[in-house]
């Protein structure tokens, strides 16, 4: 029987950014998966404080070139890899100079948010699911890790529910204690839209703020996991009571194998 294949879109990974929850998750949780017996391939964003260098990206000739329009904009999509050796198992980096190569990840210095932030996840998101069409990988299952991929359930289910690399693919969403505190503007809606995207699909966005984007990532998702054991009381409560699988908060010693047996739960659906 073949193999399943797991996608994995995460905001942060070890040793690329600091240790923290998520990231540590980004790093163990496809080596785990992997190590059962699935098939798997790993994105985050090439963010400007991740030394090439020290890490050894490098980038993937045959997978970069493609332009993205934002807002009626060009931006290229340059694509790396990295390995992380112990793991056995490389992770690709979405890239943009005028989007990743700024010193921080979300924030500047003094702890602002980029205004452009929007425009960023929506490149991310978009150039993830381009790049694992260009590796000709049809995934299973794909899970998002982080508000910065919230909008990948959307493309997936929406803009390219008839692609067959996405077709028969089921998506996951991890809720973190994450999150972001200025709204977006208006204009997001806009700028997100792609041929396929109707206004009913994202009227959940009222106020483009953080809880509004994860309840449109939930609604596109087909499995819902509880990242941290303290999230946000609106969205537990929505991902809760939204009628799709929920799986509560697991400790360290236990999520890996209660996430592959609810990939498999999310199979068979």
């Amino acid at each position: 029987m073949e193999k399943a294949k797991v996608l994995f879109i995460s905001q942060e990974i070890t040793p690329y950014l600091p240790e923290s929850e998520m990231s540590n998750i980004g790093r163990f949780l496809p080596q785990g998966i992997q190590e059962s017996g699935k098939e798997i391939r790993t994105f985050m964003p090439r963010f400007g404080c991740i030394n090439e260098r020290r890490n050894q990206l490098h980038e993937v000739i045959r997978l970069s070139g493609m332009n993205l329009i934002i807002d009626e904009t060009d931006h290229p999509l340059i694509i790396k890899v990295a390995s992380i050796q112990a793991a056995r198992m490389q992770v690709y980096f979405i890239d943009n100079e005028d989007y990743f190569h700024r010193r921080s990840t979300l924030c500047d210095s003094k702890g602002n948010e980029y205004k452009d932030n929007d425009e960023r996840a929506i490149f991310f998101a978009r150039g993830v699911l381009e790049t694992t069409k260009k590796l000709r990988w049809a995934p299973d299952i794909i899970h998002c890790h982080g508000w910065f991929t919230a909008l990948a359930p959307l493309y997936i289910k929406k803009a390219m529910n008839d692609d067959p690399h996405f077709i028969n693919s089921k998506v996951v969403i991890s809720l973190y204690n994450d999150g972001f505190k200025n709204s977006f503007d208006e204009a997001f809606k806009n700028k997100l839209k792609l041929e396929g995207v109707e206004n009913s699909d994202i009227e959940i966005l009222e106020k483009c703020d953080y809880v509004s984007l994860m309840k449109l990532a939930i609604n596109m998702s087909d499995g819902i996991i509880q990242g941290s054991k303290e999230i946000n009381p609106e969205l537990e409560s929505f991902a809760k009571n939204c009628g799709k699988p929920f799986l509560v908060f697991q400790q360290e010693d236990d999520y890996i194998g209660a996430f592959n047996d609810f990939y498999d739960k999310i199979l068979e659906l």
